[in-house]
């Protein structure tokens, strides 16, 4: 499941300050990892200040740690592993409204490959927004709702009369260009997602005009 918004958010805003920015810069484009003074000689700052902010990337998740004895020699005398940075391959965005172009690329591309395998793309597109929605709701813990699942993944649902509307469109800039195939991805997914999370009998998912997304999902079982 999706990180939270204020998590990515505040990755995001730790890299506000220029000198935890230059760090993260300077750690990124080595080939490998970094000690603390290679760090701060890097971005020239005092090795103390370095070290305060090279760990405030790692506790946000920016970078991580290894230990390593940077001379090679090993055994008594060799003298302690010294600490090393490296970037992290966490992957850092964040846009408003939610948009989730890498689902779309995951499906798109399982899609492509059934094809590829002699499925229709009317078939393939259906059976790998089914599987990407499977995934997703093998990533939730118990108690989790469809409304919940769909806000974790951008929707933005809003309460309707007889079910939910979703205000807002993950895939927005490829609808745009592209409306038939996203809003048939979207009915598929979300489809799948709702029987799944809501049981079979108690949805009915719709292609239709909406506040930000062409799928409205009707049922019972759908208020969040």
């Amino acid at each position: 499941m999706d990180e939270a918004f204020g998590q990515r958010v505040a990755r995001v805003g730790s890299l506000a300050d220029p000198v935890r920015r230059a760090l993260y810069r300077f750690v990124a484009e080595q080939p490998g990892a970094v000690s603390r003074d290679q760090a701060a000689s890097g971005v020239d700052v005092p090795r103390h200040t370095a070290k305060f902010h090279l760990e405030r990337l790692v506790a946000e998740g920016l970078l991580v740690t290894e230990f390593r004895r940077l001379t090679g020699r090993t055994g008594p005398g060799a003298g302690r592993p010294a600490k090393l940075y490296r970037r992290s391959r966490r992957e850092l965005s964040v846009s408003v409204p939610s948009r989730r172009y890498d689902l779309a690329g995951q499906v798109l591309a399982d899609a492509v490959e059934r094809t590829l395998e002699g499925t229709s793309m009317a078939d393939a597109l259906t059976a790998a927004a089914e599987d990407a929605a499977e995934q997703v709701a093998g990533q939730l813990r118990g108690g989790h709702s469809l409304a919940d699942a769909l806000a974790a993944l951008g929707y933005e649902p809003r309460a309707a009369e007889g079910g939910l509307a979703l205000a807002n469109c993950p895939f927005d800039r490829l609808a745009a260009d592209h409306r038939g195939l996203v809003c048939g991805l979207n009915h598929a997914f979300v489809g799948s997602l709702a029987r799944r999370l809501a049981g079979p009998d108690d949805t009915a998912v719709a292609i239709a005009p909406g506040p930000g997304c062409c799928v409205r999902v009707d049922g019972a079982a759908t208020r969040p």
